[in-house]
């Protein structure tokens, strides 16, 4: 296992802040930040707050976060890029009044899938992206405990990828979202 240094990532959008406490990074998250592209909304939105590093083949990335919602789709997890038109966001966001894990994957419009998890709330949270071969798995866990499985994504073998911690804040200003740590190692061993 790697850790990446803060410092190695390029923002895809810079946020209003950013500043490193010990270990940690913290990000204030512009007012309207998102990402999503046409699908039911209508709109295109690219301007989500990412500091991404390129993703090779046959790794595994995870973003652990300090999880503190309360606002609606204030979020936070993993940005995977390929260019403006194929991206993944995965991870935790609060809507519809509860903390929700899950993903968004456009390729070329959004898609969104969610579940609840409001006990993780409040706790450390840890966003898994595992790639071989044409898929990525995204995995997501609180504290030390079991991974859950949120999903399987199909992409393109040979895309060049980007990935990294993401934070968005799209219907507020002040979201400061506290990233713990930024990690590589090696992918999955298997689906299940």
């Amino acid at each position: 296992m790697t850790r990446i240094n803060w410092a190695d990532g390029t923002w895809t959008h810079e946020p209003v802040a950013v500043k490193q406490d010990g270990d940690a990074l913290v990000v204030e998250a512009a007012e309207g930040s998102d990402a999503w592209r046409h699908t039911s909304y209508g709109f295109v939105h690219d301007s989500e707050h990412a500091l991404v590093v390129p993703f090779p083949q046959d790794h595994a990335m995870e973003v652990e976060i300090a999880v503190d919602f309360s606002e609606q789709f204030d979020q936070a997890g993993i940005f995977l890029r390929q260019d403006e038109e194929h991206w993944v966001k995965a991870g935790v966001e609060y809507a519809d009044g509860l903390l929700q894990a899950g993903a968004v994957v456009t390729w070329p419009r959004s898609d969104w899938s969610v579940a609840p998890v409001p006990d993780w709330n409040g706790r450390r949270v840890t966003i898994r992206a595992s790639r071989t071969g044409d898929a990525v798995t995204i995995r997501a866990r609180r504290d030390d405990e079991s991974w859950q499985f949120l999903r399987v994504i199909p992409v393109p073998e040979a895309a060049e990828l980007n990935a990294g911690p993401l934070a968005c804040a799209p219907t507020r200003a002040g979201l400061r979202v506290r990233f713990l740590d930024w990690r590589l190692t090696a992918a999955d061993d298997s689906l299940h």
